[in-house]
């Protein structure tokens, strides 16, 4: 039956052969079922690159088919027996190593570690989720924020941060000009929109969010909210980042505090830190305080990242070596800890920079 679904929607793509003016229909039949295998389920294949039928189509080509069409293109191949358990070979959502990374890889982040694997496990395990999933991590810089990020991609899909079904916006970098915000709305609108209909279940990475526009996160609201579909495409199965510097002094307060009272970093608790963060989002300078993704209470969970103290940055330095294949002693660890600024000024605890430069640091204390 599957069969004769997906018939009118090759049909469909082939009717669509004039604008890009094969020869004929054979060759567009040829070409875009080798598309669909290579491209969209990553097919092992070497097109002919003299060939002029094996051109990729734009992205604004393939949006005009809804994603119905593209789902039974989907469900015809994999009748086939050709495709991952996923149903998308680009995707792998591996629980199990990014419970793995998070425990072994990522030091001192006791919340950040829980709240991010239950939120994501969670999330991918409802098939019918209500809405995209909205994490907001809060810190310090150098305390793991992109780091956990990049975890996620690794373990959620086969190409990591490179995946075509991830994006990265750097606020700064991306949308500097303000006065260029409108512009910017439709070009975050479209890059969005396109990675959906590319891979459904897409990440998106904010990182630097304190200084997007308002404006410009109001734009991405609706893809972020209870909607069934936004213009015809669903973005349910979607996740978004926000990673921001607001709220650090906060987090470093009430682990300064647990300290001083003599109480163990692990006993603080979602409960200690979540409330103060969303306060501090809200009365905060930049886009977070005056968009509609606090007003309309869109962010499922305030992650807090907390300052790191000495025997994390050694833990940092350590992997900074592994990576490279080498094992230094505890001494060499201790003078690259040793480096780092601590403060505040009377207690010294935590370093200012987290581990941010540990990796370039180390190149000074090679054994």
């Amino acid at each position: 039956m599957i069969l004769f679904r997906v018939l009118p929607v090759i049909w469909a793509v082939t009717a669509k052969a004039d604008f890009f003016q094969f020869d004929s229909i054979s060759n567009v039949s040829t070409y875009y079922f080798n598309y669909i295998y290579c491209n969209i389920w990553e097919g092992e294949c070497q097109p002919n690159q003299d060939d002029a039928t094996q051109q990729v189509p734009s992205g604004d080509f393939w949006s005009v088919f809804p994603q119905d069409y593209m789902r039974t293109l989907t469900e015809w191949y994999c009748s086939l027996g050709q495709c991952c358990d996923t149903g998308d070979c680009r995707i792998t959502n591996n629980i199990t190593g990014l419970a793995r990374d998070l425990e072994l890889k990522l030091h001192g982040q006791h919340l950040a570690q829980s709240v991010v694997l239950k939120a994501v496990q969670g999330f991918l395990s409802n098939p019918e989720p209500n809405k995209p999933l909205t994490l907001s991590f809060h810190g310090w810089s150098g305390t793991g924020k992109n780091f956990v990020a990049r975890l996620v991609a690794d373990n959620l899909y086969r190409d990591g941060v490179k995946s075509e079904c991830v994006r990265l916006f750097i606020a700064p970098f991306h949308f500097p000009h303000a006065k260029l915000v409108d512009v910017y709305k439709g070009q975050l609108k479209e890059a969005i929109r396109d990675t959906v209909l590319r891979c459904q279940q897409a990440l998106f990475i904010f990182d630097e969010a304190e200084k997007l526009h308002p404006g410009l996160i109001d734009a991405v609201k609706p893809y972020m909210d209870h909607y069934d579909n936004v213009d015809g495409v669903s973005y349910r199965r979607a996740i978004f980042l926000f990673l921001s510097n607001i709220g650090g002094t906060a987090i470093n307060d009430v682990t300064l505090d647990f300290w001083h009272s003599g109480q163990n970093r692990e006993d603080i608790g979602m409960e200690d830190l979540e409330h103060r963060l969303r306060s501090e989002a809200v009365e905060s300078q930049g886009g977070f305080a005056q968009s509609e993704l606090m007003s309309g209470h869109l962010i499922d969970f305030f992650v807090p990242f907390l300052p790191l103290e000495y025997r994390h940055v050694k833990l940092c330095a350590r992997d900074a070596y592994a990576a490279r294949g080498l094992h230094p002693s505890e001494a060499i660890l201790d003078e690259v800890a040793k480096a780092m600024l601590y403060v505040p000024k009377e207690e010294k605890l935590f370093s200012a920079q987290g581990c941010k430069s540990i990796p370039q640091r180390v190149n000074f204390f090679l054994p």
